[in-house]
């Protein structure tokens, strides 16, 4: 089963989102309207506002209420993006150029800027505090996991517990925010509100782990980039935490990945094919599916009814993505 069709009843209130973010990141200077619309056309999934949506179906559903923070909160996410591929140098998202490698760094900057501060102009529309206090909260902290990322790059010496908070930073958080949002803006209760929280962290921990996974085992044409891209950028992810517990592979980690780039490029096969054939792989799997538990145990206190069987489906479906 492809994960759209489990939310395949969404259709047209996504579509309705999709318009939306497209009209809100129009700019009238021309590059920046032409960068911001590439960025938005070269795709996604737009899980986010799934998850607004289907948090939203569990209290007074009003899509006026909800697009506005689906639309926030993808274009929040998109920002980071943006901003990323900066930090990385990075010329391929999604199988297409990304802006930096089409508009240099500084048009970069100033486009993911603008993605935010569009993101920021639009939820100002909705006039609940808790919403836009929980939405300054989650911005600060995906800050510091940037912040964090820059600063864990080729660090040897770092441990699990690094790795994992720079990917409840970097993803979960914005996920179990969406899902949060989505709930306070539907009125649902706070204990539900914080169940339905609690199960998109632990879903965003599961799903970028998999995302983790997958640059080691995925093709360049499933990815959009180069296997191991991660890796030679000096991001270590679980399977290299993982593979590193054998000294030996450690240190040949190391040695070729400590050289310069054009080496590092050259020599990031063999590490790549070296982690796999650890069991690396297997563990990583392990600890994402203990993560997607909880978020499935975080459902049980829901009554029963459509959106809460569609979350536990996509649930399931992240378990099993292998692309």
């Amino acid at each position: 089963m492809k994960l759209a069709k489990a939310y395949g009843y969404l259709k047209k209130d996504l579509e309705q989102i999709e318009q939306s973010i497209n009209k809100v990141i129009q700019a009238k200077h021309p590059v920046l309207r032409q960068a911001s619309t590439e960025l938005l056309q070269a795709g996604g999934k737009r899980i986010r506002p799934v998850f607004v949506l289907l948090s939203g179906q569990m209290g007074a559903y009003n899509l006026e209420k909800l697009k506005l923070v689906a639309v926030s909160l993808e274009l929040i996410h998109t920002a980071t993006l943006v901003h990323d591929d900066v930090i990385d140098d990075a010329e391929i998202r999604r199988g297409m150029p990304t802006v930096r490698q089409i508009y240099g760094n500084r048009v970069a900057m100033y486009t993911g800027d603008y993605i935010l501060a569009r993101a920021l102009e639009e939820i100002t529309l909705l006039r609940d505090p808790k919403i836009h206090r929980l939405l300054s909260q989650t911005i600060v902290e995906v800050c510091k996991g940037e912040i964090e990322q820059i600063k864990d790059k080729f660090d040897w010496n770092q441990g699990l517990r690094n790795y994992l908070r720079r990917i409840k930073r970097k993803t979960a958080l914005l996920i179990a925010t969406s899902c949060k949002l989505g709930a306070i803006a539907s009125g649902v209760n706070d204990r539900d509100a914080q169940r339905l929280y609690r199960y998109g962290y632990n879903i965003g921990m599961s799903y970028q782990i998999i995302d983790d996974i997958l640059d080691f085992i995925g093709s360049e044409k499933e990815m959009g980039k180069p296997a191991g891209n991660d890796l030679l950028q000096g991001n270590l992810t679980l399977p290299v935490f993982m593979a590193m517990k054998d000294a030996s592979l450690r240190e040949n980690i190391k040695s070729s990945l400590q050289a310069d780039y054009s080496i590092r490029e050259a020599r990031i096969k063999n590490v790549v094919e070296a982690i796999k054939q650890t069991h690396a792989i297997e563990a990583s799997y392990d600890l994402s599916n203990r993560y997607l538990a909880k978020a499935l145990q975080q459902l049980d206190g829901l009554p029963d009814s459509r959106p809460k069987r569609t979350l536990i489906q996509i649930g399931k479906y992240i378990g099993k993505r292998r692309t």
